[in-house]
């Protein structure tokens, strides 16, 4: 705990605390002050807790980020914005934490839908904001959510109405903009019983490592990044990257019967520190699903925890990507309380250079929760000798009738399957490289938006240092 940190961002709380949303309402400002006096009493997270054991995140302690109180979109470029957006899909674009309408395009998503910044539905629909916020994300499990909770500048609030199919997928676009900025955003998805909608939380910034097809090229870079890889046809561009901190936390809330899918691509400033909370409340037989791509940032931190209930089903699926000195973490709670339900989960990771990656997966099936059917695994791939990996699956059953399992591989390249593709007249590094991304490219195929696919796709490609990789090959 470092008192002196927490007390410097209380300090300058309170210089921009007149300036947050929802300051008519007397229960937002009693959970705000109830979230700041938590902060304040314990800081940013310490390895000494047992939830943030391998991850330290004293850089951030070290800045004393500032957060913006007013949109501006001056220095957001209108062309590459346009080139980060995905086809046939409804955007909503957040700058510094702060929506902007007139970025955002939402051209025929139907009426009966509600899409709205935070700070609007605060004022519109304070009673609807009331029931929800808070109530899936608690702000006493750690700090960084009651950091959240008191400093959260803007955000949005989506509500799909009971039966509504939506036909095309919602992209939120987060940027970031500037140096020593902190974005902070406060999210709320609702779908109501028998509602389907996907949602794509795409987090960047000017200065980050989003890979873009250039067209008729067929190649991948980065704007500005310093991990894009030259495919044929393309050179990497190489430029400078922001320092900043985003501390965006989602509530997702899935009707009985519903069907949410999440999809979270982390892809920041190679300088940047990320903290993305996504917290899920299913109903009865309620449906979730979420994809996470974590390959940004220097310190790169996502918490998905889903509380399921009777019959209900959820599927979480990872990749992370690290290289140099990167730590990417990834933490995941899967809480059982009713019985019936299914859970599964898959997370991969490729580590290169000196990185760090961490998943802690954990799995709690409730006394009640007879019939569970719950599997885990974590698989991690090495390609150095000084790349690291932690991993702790957990499995905490109080019931006596359930299917549990996992199970976590840590290595390196098989020789073998090497070897035999050598023997194939492919050379050593081809060999590696197509084993590499093969590895890779199975997370990368659970995508079943076109659009998203190619784009993820191109981001592995140009995350990894090794030359020479033919996008056919996957």
């Amino acid at each position: 705990m470092n008192t002196a940190t927490a007390s410097r961002y209380a300090a300058e709380y309170q210089t921009i605390a007149s300036a947050l949303p929802g300051q008519n309402l007397p229960w937002l400002q009693a959970l705000r002050a109830q979230a700041l006096t938590e902060f304040s009493a314990n800081g940013f997270p310490s390895p000494r807790e047992e939830e943030w054991r391998y991850t330290n995140v004293s850089g951030i302690e070290k800045k004393l980020f500032s957060p913006s109180i007013s949109l501006s979109i001056d220095e957001v470029d209108a062309e590459w914005l346009k080139s980060v957006q995905l086809e046939d899909a409804w955007v909503l674009v957040l700058v510094n934490g702060h929506f902007s309408a007139e970025l955002s395009v939402l051209d025929g998503l139907p009426e009966a839908v509600s899409v709205m910044s935070m700070a609007d539905a605060l004022a519109k629909q304070p009673g609807t904001v009331e029931k929800y916020l808070g109530r899936a994300a608690d702000q006493s499990e750690h700090s960084f959510i009651a950091f959240n909770t008191a400093w959260f500048t803007d955000g949005l609030f989506v509500h799909v109405p009971a039966k509504q199919v939506l036909d095309r997928p919602i992209q939120v676009l987060h940027v970031v903009t500037g140096v020593d900025q902190m974005a902070t955003t406060r999210n709320i998805i609702i779908a109501d019983a028998l509602a389907e909608v996907k949602v794509i939380e795409t987090f960047i910034s000017r200065d980050g490592v989003y890979a873009e097809n250039l067209s008729g090229t067929g190649s991948a870079i980065s704007r500005d990044g310093v991990y894009a890889a030259s495919l044929p046809g393309a050179d990497a561009a190489v430029g400078s990257n922001n320092a900043y901190l985003t501390a965006a936390v989602t509530e997702v809330f899935v009707g009985q019967n519903a069907d949410v899918t999440l999809y979270k691509l982390q892809s920041e400033s190679e300088k940047a520190y990320h903290f993305g909370g996504s917290y899920i409340k299913q109903a009865r037989d309620a449906r979730f699903t979420h994809h996470n791509f974590a390959f940004g940032g220097m310190l790169a931190r996502s918490d998905i925890h889903v509380d399921l209930d009777h019959a209900s089903a959820c599927e979480l699926n990872g990749l992370y990507l690290g290289v140099k000195r990167q730590h990417i973490d990834n933490h995941t709670r899967i809480n059982h309380l009713k019985p019936y339900a299914i859970s599964r989960e898959l997370y991969k990771g490729v580590l290169d250079d000196r990185a760090r990656g961490v998943f802690q997966g954990r799995v709690i099936v409730a006394e009640d929760a007879q019939k569970t059917d719950s599997q885990m695994n974590n698989r991690n791939l090495l390609l150095s000798d000084d790349a690291e990996v932690d991993t702790k699956p957990q499995l905490e059953i109080y019931a006596d009738d359930v299917k549990c399992g996992h199970g976590v591989t840590v290595g390196q390249l098989d020789e073998k399957s090497i070897f035999y593709l050598q023997s194939r007249c492919v050379d050593e590094e081809t060999a590696r490289n197509m084993l590499t991304f093969a590895f890779a490219n199975e997370m990368v195929d659970k995508i079943k938006i076109k659009s998203l696919h190619d784009r993820v796709l191109e981001q592995v490609l140009a995350r990894f240092p090794q030359q020479g990789v033919n996008k056919e090959w996957l």
